[in-house]
């Protein structure tokens, strides 16, 4: 049969067609072979030589294989290496946690073609809720529950602590046997544990499978988007768009680099790999074929994987240009935000970069008010931090953020525009923001000089763990009051997995190598947790069940008094902080209050209204403990 003749430059991939396969491949380099075998058997590998006369047209090789076949293994032979097909929507790479998938690299087919699949979504539609009806949980899904399965069984745990979104680290197709550090304490090896190594933008990570049948595995991955959205949960994925798995000129080539390296990294004028990620390279995001690639990724986690949402890591690189420049307009911005499919998705941006660009407020700007983009609001974290420690000189700006951050977002913005979080994966968990001073990073295997090295965490007068009781009490005050400031906070709140009920890392502030307790969700513990998960619920309840907590638009000066101990005197320069939220509709208005001093405070209600006592982290009275909030309510 004449290929020639029958094969197509289009679609970008392997596609199933009358008789046969199409394959197509962006490709720079010279491509010499297709490689394919059977999925059922694959040592029976046929090789299949590409000729430029006859398979090339432009820069995508292209070639028709006649084949009864359903699925089938297969990657490309250039300059003698098996490389994965960048449009491979899934990868061969098996559901064994550790095993090093680059000794097969050259002998392999490492992509799977296979036929539009059959999973029955059962009706399956998006929850689909407004923005500020969001409680986004941000987990791990190996840390959660080990697999996709795992974290089915967890969900009615999700859904009575009262979550309305999980974001998920990254699920794509990653290499854990990235890292090569060894713990100096156990003299085990660590690994890329959070996933930030994409090998693939398309095919979802084999090892949180059940299964070797990378088909079934897939299935699987679908059967949790599925049950989290029949308990009306949204799905975000974390997505790694800035940097790929094969990093710098000294690292593997196994697709991107093996292709068409100066078209998918930036690179400077002697020809090394800028490194804005802080991961070796930069993927070239706004050149037309790798936004092209990008734009089909995310296509086909809406359209095939039914997720919701997608939260982009280091997201500032997506606005460089292809000489690392910041660009005015981004393209590939422009086309997500304009897209059809894509526009109608959560769409949430880390407006930075490993390189100092920062744009938080800044960061996707047009005709579109407010943005349809949301930011994590790494202001709001930093000014929340510094103000319930009692660091003097916050209160105002402290205010501001309870408000929905109109310092920032004021402009191309509503208060929903801002994600609200106190901690996230990368850095301390909430209780380790309120136990140490200090990061203790010697198990990661860089002599304790990985992490951050700035810190606005407060060990409460001891550092670590501590028997001394008023020590613990005052802990926990403070992780309530972390609590209480993100949910009455205007914006969208953003939970990290396990600080509900109070997880430790044992100080360690950089756990992205950790395969263990430091990072999993220790279930055994939530138990003896419950009345602090039972707080979380309470506040996450509270949200719910008042909209005025959850507004679109700004408070104005009809809406909101703000107090000192004294009624509508607000003191700035102190270190107490309070404000009456004004319920036009229900008149069912909202007295909060912090006390982030070291000293005991009297307050006075509001008059003319039977106040109801709903959250204390001090005592049951109108005397605030030192380092406390709390929160009343008319009837």
């Amino acid at each position: 049969m004449n290929r020639q003749q029958t094969s197509t430059p289009f679609p970008l991939g392997a596609k199933k067609v009358p008789a046969g396969w199409n394959f197509a491949v962006y490709s720079q380099s010279p491509v010499s072979e297709l490689v394919i075998a059977p999925l059922n058997n694959p040592k029976e590998i046929t090789a299949i030589p590409l000729d430029p006369e006859k398979n090339l047209t432009g820069s995508i090789w292209h070639v028709f294989v006649p084949s009864n076949e359903t699925e089938l293994l297969y990657g490309y032979r250039v300059h003698g290496d098996l490389l994965i097909d960048p449009y491979a929507k899934l990868i061969a790479t098996g559901n064994k946690w550790g095993k090093n998938r680059f000794e097969k690299y050259k002998t392999e087919p490492l992509g799977i073609a296979f036929v539009n699949d059959t999973f029955d979504w059962q009706g399956d539609k998006p929850p689909n809720h407004p923005l500020n009806e969001l409680i986004i949980y941000e987990m791990h899904v190996r840390g959660f529950n080990m697999t996709y399965k795992g974290a089915i069984e967890k969900i009615p745990y999700l859904k009575e602590l009262g979550i309305t979104a999980v974001e998920l680290l990254p699920i794509f197709e990653f290499d854990e046997v990235d890292c090569l550090n060894v713990n100096p304490l156990t003299n085990k090896r660590l690994w890329n544990y959070w996933g930030y190594q994409p090998l693939s933008f398309f095919s979802p990570m084999q090892r949180y499978t059940t299964t070797d049948n990378a088909l079934q595995g897939l299935n699987e991955c679908k059967e949790m988007i599925k049950a989290f959205h029949a308990a009306g949960i949204e799905v975000i994925l974390d997505i790694v768009f800035n940097h790929t798995g094969e990093g710098n000129e000294r690292g593997h080539t196994i697709s991107w680099k093996g292709f068409s390296e100066n078209e998918y990294y930036i690179k400077d004028a002697n020809n090394h790999y800028l490194n804005y990620s802080g991961c070796g390279n930069t993927l070239n995001c706004n050149h037309p074929i790798v936004s092209d690639m990008l734009i089909e990724s995310l296509r086909y986690w809406v359209t095939n994987m039914h997720v919701d949402g997608f939260r982009f890591d280091l997201a500032s690189i997506l606005t460089r240009g292809q000489d690392g420049s910041v660009l005015e307009s981004s393209p590939l911005l422009d086309r997500i935000t304009q897209d059809g499919i894509l526009s109608k998705t959560k769409l949430i941006a880390e407006p930075w970069d490993a390189a100092g660009l920062h744009q938080v407020g800044l960061f996707y700007q047009s005709s579109w008010k407010p943005s349809l983009w949301l930011e994590w609001n790494d202001d709001f974290r930093s000014v929340v931090r510094h103000f319930i420690k009692g660091d003097p000189g916050y209160a105002g700006r402290f205010a501001t953020k309870l408000c929905g951050s109109q310092d920032i977002y004021g402009t191309y913005g509503t208060p929903l525009n801002s994600i609200n979080f106190i901690t996230c994966h990368d850095g301390s968990s909430l209780r380790d923001l309120v136990t140490y001073q200090q990061k203790y990073n010697l198990e990661n295997g860089e002599g304790n000089n990985d992490g951050v090295c700035f810190f606005d965490s407060w060990n409460c007068g001891v550092e670590g763990a501590s028997t001394d009781e008023d020590i613990e009490r005052l802990r926990l005050r403070q992780i309530k009051n972390f609590c209480v400031a993100l949910l009455i906070s205007s914006g969208v709140p953003m939970i990290h997995m396990g600080d509900e009920y109070g997880h430790t890392k044992n100080g360690n502030n950089n756990t992205w190598c950790q395969d263990n307790e430091r990072n999993w969700f220790l279930w055994d513990e939530l138990q003896q947790s419950e009345p602090l998960v039972a707080f979380w619920k309470k506040m996450i309840q509270f949200r719910k069940d008042n909209p005025i907590l959850r507004r679109n638009s700004f408070y104005t000066a009809k809406d909101i008094i703000w107090h000192s101990p004294t009624l509508a005197e607000p003191d700035w320069n102190s270190h107490f902080v309070a404000c009456t939220l004004i319920d036009h509709e229900k008149g069912r208005d909202i007295y909060i209050a912090f006390n982030a001093s070291s000293h005991e405070q009297l307050i006075v209600l509001p008059p003319g209204k039977k106040w109801k006592p709903i959250i204390n982290t001090g005592s049951n009275s109108l005397v605030m403990a030192p380092y406390s909030s709390l929160i009343f309510q008319a009837d």
